[in-house]
């Protein structure tokens, strides 16, 4: 039984949009008769989903990534613009990185795949509701590499500095690159205690609570840029 914490809407309301009848009801079934979970609605192809989530108001959308006639990239982007307050979980058999992060990008909060256990899907799903990404078996370090590579050339756009000050700025660079906090200290010729504290005063000043989630803020806000 999974133990969700007070400040958790109870019960769960998700969504499940699928576009194999079987797999949806036996997802059903599964999440129904686990406490704290219920079904409100569940969508066979991506036209209809984004109304579907409008009407039914869920917590969590368990979105398969390769739905019919609207695909599960395609929806997060409507979803997006639409602004229903849903936090959507990528529930996929395959996904590559770069696809991972344009999901994150576009506003999911994560991936569990379709082989992963019960259990593994319950815990998905706490995570999610409780504001924090679920990245399976990537690293953030992986992710964060996926992220740098796609990321748009920013041809000397600037964007805000959001109070950062320019080690600041310096080392959300280095971490959207991917290094972690000794080879930020090295390169930045500081200790790695005062890396942790200058990467503890950014997520405070932007609002963040993990490296994924400031890796993605910076290039969506072009921090790199006010970086150069």
């Amino acid at each position: 039984m999974v133990s969700l914490p007070n400040s958790f809407p109870s019960p769960i309301r998700i969504l499940i949009a699928d576009d194999h009848p079987l797999f949806r009801d036996g997802l059903r079934r599964l999440l129904q008769a686990e406490p704290g979970f219920e079904v409100v609605g569940e969508a066979s192809d991506g036209d209809v989903l984004v109304d579907l989530a409008r009407k039914t108001r869920p917590d969590i959308l368990l979105l398969d990534l390769s739905m019919p006639r609207q695909d599960g990239m395609e929806v997060l982007r409507e979803l997006s613009l639409s602004k229903i307050p849903v936090r959507t979980l990528l529930l996929t058999a395959s996904i590559e990185k770069a696809q991972i992060v344009q999901a994150l990008k576009l506003g999911a909060y994560g991936v569990i795949m379709k082989e992963a256990t019960t259990q593994r899907l319950f815990d998905s799903i706490q995570c999610v509701m409780a504001g924090q990404y679920w990245i399976g078996r990537e690293s953030v370090s992986d992710l964060v590499r996926a992220l740098r590579s796609i990321a748009p050339t920013e041809n000397g756009v600037r964007g805000k500095d959001y109070g950062l000050t320019t080690r600041e700025l310096e080392i959300v660079t280095l971490v959207v690159a991917g290094y972690s906090n000794p080879d930020i200290a090295q390169r930045c010729s500081i200790s790695e205690q005062t890396v942790k504290h200058h990467i503890s005063n950014i997520f405070d000043k932007l609002g963040v609570s993990n490296r994924l989630e400031l890796a993605l803020f910076a290039v969506n806000h072009r921090l790199t840029a006010v970086a150069s």
